[in-house]
């Protein structure tokens, strides 16, 4: 397992969120479609912690020991919808930073997650037999699309 590559890709990702954060800040233009999709996230966000339970995930890729393979909620459609949950939500801080720095930074987390999703795939597929089943069952971030 690469837990460098792991850690790596955890900490782009905060550093990523926070960066959106504070252009959104500075910029300020929350429109009604910015709101929506930063409440969207949240809401998304909290329905798969309610669906995998806390002490089931960590926030590095590598699967939890003893974790379970959770189906249930969003996770019936997508494989990561925590990862969707942050992707929306930095859309509605990018929308509301009014500019092309928000949606680099969009873009930027967008890629790194995609990179810690795959990375966390190969190593679900190792800890979990039924993952291949699940995987081919499922999309990575957008229901029936991607």
């Amino acid at each position: 397992m690469n837990r460098p590559l792991g850690s790596l890709l955890v900490a782009l990702q905060f550093a990523l969120l926070a960066a959106l954060l504070a252009v959104a800040a500075r910029g300020g233009h929350w429109s009604p479609t910015a709101i929506a999709l930063a409440l969207a996230g949240i809401a998304l966000g909290l329905s798969a912690v309610w669906s995998n339970r806390p002490g089931n995930f960590n926030i590095h890729p590598e699967p939890k020991a003893g974790g379970t393979l959770v189906r249930t909620g969003p996770y019936r459609w997508i494989r990561h919808p925590m990862y969707s949950a942050l992707l929306l939500f930095g859309a509605g801080c990018a929308l509301a930073a009014g500019g092309a720095v928000g949606w680099a930074l969009w873009i930027s987390l967008a890629a790194t997650l995609n990179a810690k999703a795959a990375l966390e795939e190969r190593w679900m597929a190792t800890a979990h037999v039924g993952y291949a089943d699940y995987r081919a069952a499922t999309r990575r971030f957008v229901p029936f699309l991607f």
